[in-house]
């Protein structure tokens, strides 16, 4: 029997003593000094390698940000395949899209990110209407993460318009929550950086439905009340992504070990703050 997706979160997170999610995100501006006319995006693809091989250790999964990829053009949507490939099936792979539209080209959203591309799971917008996302319910071996209440300055423009069931984020947790009960492949996307949005989602989703949460680091998000008010009664449950903060924790020679020394320290620090609430 093919495993479910949120069992398989689970099991990751509790097999890794982890809820540390690295973000993969090169930056062309960024990227260490290579040789004298060394395309971009094989300096890239070498970045992204030591990147991995320095955080495999700490982290339980690795999200892409599509945006971050097309800025290198067709070198950049050429690295995505084999970077996947390298993490491999025992960390979650997380492809950023922030996707939808209509279902049929959210059928092939699906198709190109879990087939073609090997991704574990890729975040989705509800914005066009829940029908827009019945294709991934077809398949329950792979997750989506729906955006309910982003990390960005700008949030609650939309987000957190009033309607008869409160916030409109709140509204979108609701139906995460039936989605997952249902389908058992659905997770919510809950900034950081909005001190009770965390809390909220939690109370509101239960225990077993993960939370991935971008904001921590460069974005300014706690990491403390994250993880005691984002971990489920179990301490998992809870995915904290970190981009630059670990990517970029040193621009100079030494790049790579510094970035496995920020997630190895980031790992710890979670593990420190859930262990007054895990029970299995």
């Amino acid at each position: 029997m093919t495993e479910r997706f949120l069992d398989r979160v689970d099991r990751i997170l509790k097999t890794r003593d982890s809820l540390l999610c690295v973000g993969l995100d090169p930056d062309p501006q960024h990227l260490p000094a290579g040789r004298a006319g060394t395309r971009p995006g094989t300096r890239a693809r070498r970045f992204l390698s030591e990147i991995v091989r320095a955080t495999y250790p700490y982290a339980a999964a690795y999200k892409l940000q599509l945006g971050a990829y097309l800025a290198f053009g067709s070198e950049g949507l050429a690295l995505l395949e084999p970077i996947v490939r390298e993490i491999g099936p025992s960390r979650l792979r997380i492809l950023d899209v922030k996707a939808n539209d209509i279902a049929n080209t959210m059928r092939l959203v699906r198709d190109g990110a879990f087939g073609a591309l090997g991704f574990d799971a890729i975040t989705v917008s509800p914005w066009l209407g829940w029908e827009t996302l019945e294709p991934f319910t077809e398949d329950s071996s792979h997750g989506i993460f729906v955006v309910a209440h982003s990390s960005n300055p700008g949030a609650p423009d939309f987000q957190e318009i009033p309607t008869p069931r409160g916030p409109l984020w709140i509204a979108v947790i609701a139906e995460v929550r039936r989605m997952a009960a249902a389908h058992h492949n659905t997770g919510a996307v809950v900034g950081a950086t909005y001190a009770d949005a965390i809390r909220v989602a939690r109370e509101a989703l239960g225990d077993g439905i993960p939370i991935l949460v971008p904001g921590i680091g460069a974005q300014g998000g706690l990491l403390s009340s994250t993880v005691q008010q984002g971990a489920d009664g179990n301490g998992r449950a809870l995915l904290i992504n970190a981009s630059r903060s670990i990517l970029f924790a040193e621009t100079g020679p030494r790049w790579a070990e510094a970035a496995g020394a920020e997630a190895r320290r980031m790992r710890e620090q979670i593990n420190q703050l859930r262990s007054g609430v895990r029970t299995a």
